[in-house]
């Protein structure tokens, strides 16, 4: 009896150990993420990075604007450290699946040990809405979204704010800054353009001027020869289309090819390619130059729905590029390349948007009239370069700067400029966050 009333004894205390340690787990941060009516889960999430971290859903009006329209759920994650320490929110443009990665951290929380939110965007992987209704997938939307999940974090987290994104989440950071200017203390916007409609026109001349004479010349051979092989290349389009499951919906594979090699000198310069890297055309084999047009300018980017999302925004109001044909229109199967995105990208209940050029409008006269604390960070060749702020909109400022590195592409970060640079970009950030 004796035994058994130890055994029993030790049995309790053990679990009263475990209910206080459950209870132990419980951190401020949870319970504050759990009483908010609108977050509907807090899953914590394993990391060696933070002392704690919960990927977190919350119920976001689709139309910010009408509540009436109804709402959808949408997938953010916070990584914490200290309730004292500042926050940078990561305005992704996309999906976040890769944020849930148990070692992913953004290079400005890295620098600053701060705390992280990392925020999917709305009609993206589980941040979709249900029916998906195209016409809420606006940037003003988005800037909504991200507000509501920074208000509700600023209960806990009373430090300064630092707002970032790269490429399509820069173009998230303008647009949030903007609507919501008092938000964040500070915005490190990575190589986002503001683009002036769905085909901008400045990015074909800007591709013009990358890179040396030489370089250019070996990119339009590389490019021409690919269409002068077209009858050798399009049966290994085919069979590599077949393997990958391919499906480009409205091309043929000539017209398919056409586009690979339009696409080819916008992608080369955006991933900081060299042109030593080009087969040459006198000598290399069909496969050479199929494999190296692939490996470039891939031809799944034309039947790639899971990124329709972002296509649907770029036709209503973030804008895109378009294609120079001149130099190919002898060689070329399509007779032109305008209205591209619509016709290719666009999924059937988005067909003919009409692109808003209000958001593009918006933010220039933000950034005209103000000197908000933003660093741009862009790549000299990076294509989307030709679309960053005008210089003219720095003139003046005491805050306000752009920073662009040589010889640098759409993969430019405050660590791939020079250390003088890093050190000026750091030191700036450091003193806006003892203001």
């Amino acid at each position: 009896m004796k035994k058994i009333f130890i055994f029993l004894l030790l049995l309790t205390i053990s679990l009263g150990n475990a209910v206080s340690g459950y209870a132990a787990n419980e951190s401020d941060l949870y319970k504050m993420l759990k009483a908010e009516k609108d977050i509907v889960s807090v899953e914590r999430l394993e990391t060696p990075l933070f002392a704690e971290r919960y990927v977190v859903k919350i119920k976001q009006p689709l139309d910010h604007k009408d509540l009436s329209k109804g709402e959808f759920t949408q997938r953010f994650v916070v990584s914490n450290v200290d309730d004292d320490e500042p926050v940078v929110l990561v305005t992704e443009g996309y999906g976040g699946a890769y944020a849930l990665s148990p070692n992913y951290r953004d290079e400005i929380s890295t620098k600053l040990n701060a705390n992280q939110v990392f925020v999917e965007h709305r009609f993206f992987l589980e941040s979709t809405p249900e029916p998906c209704d195209w016409k809420y997938m606006t940037g003003e939307n988005a800037a909504n979204d991200l507000h509501r999940i920074t208000t509700i974090l600023k209960k806990y987290y009373t430090d300064k704010w630092i707002s970032t994104g790269i490429s399509k989440g820069g173009q998230n950071t303008m647009i949030y800054r903007t609507f919501f200017p008092d938000d964040v203390d500070i915005s490190v916007p990575y190589v986002g353009p503001v683009c002036f409609g769905v085909e901008d026109g400045r990015h074909e001349p800007f591709l013009e001027k990358c890179g040396t004479p030489e370089d250019r010349a070996k990119i339009l051979a590389f490019q021409r020869e690919v269409l002068t092989r077209k009858d050798k290349l399009v049966p290994m389009l085919k069979a590599l289309a077949v393997e990958k499951k391919w499906d480009f919906r409205v091309m043929t594979l000539e017209e398919v090819l056409d586009y690979c090699v339009l696409e080819y000198s916008f992608s080369f310069w955006q991933w900081g390619s060299k042109s030593s890297s080009i087969p040459s055309v006198e000598v290399a084999s069909d496969k050479e130059i199929f494999d190296h047009l692939m490996a470039r300018a891939s031809a799944d980017y034309f039947g790639n729905i899971s990124i329709q999302p972002f296509f649907v925004q770029a036709a209503t109001d973030l804008g895109y590029y378009g294609y120079d044909i001149k130099p190919f229109e002898d060689l070329l199967t399509i007779k032109s390349a305008k209205g591209y995105l619509d016709w290719i990208f666009t999924p059937k209940e988005a067909k003919n948007i009409k692109f808003d050029k209000s958001l593009h409008k918006k933010i220039y006269k933000f950034l005209k009239k103000n000197d908000p604390k933003m660093i741009f960070i862009y790549g000299e060749f990076d294509p989307w370069t030709a679309a960053a702020p005008a210089d003219y909109l720095f003139d003046g400022k005491k805050n306000m700067v752009k920073y662009i590195e040589q010889n640098g592409s759409h993969s430019a970060r405050i660590g791939s400029m020079t250390k003088e640079t890093q050190e000026e970009i750091w030191n700036k950030i450091n003193t806006w966050l003892e203001m």
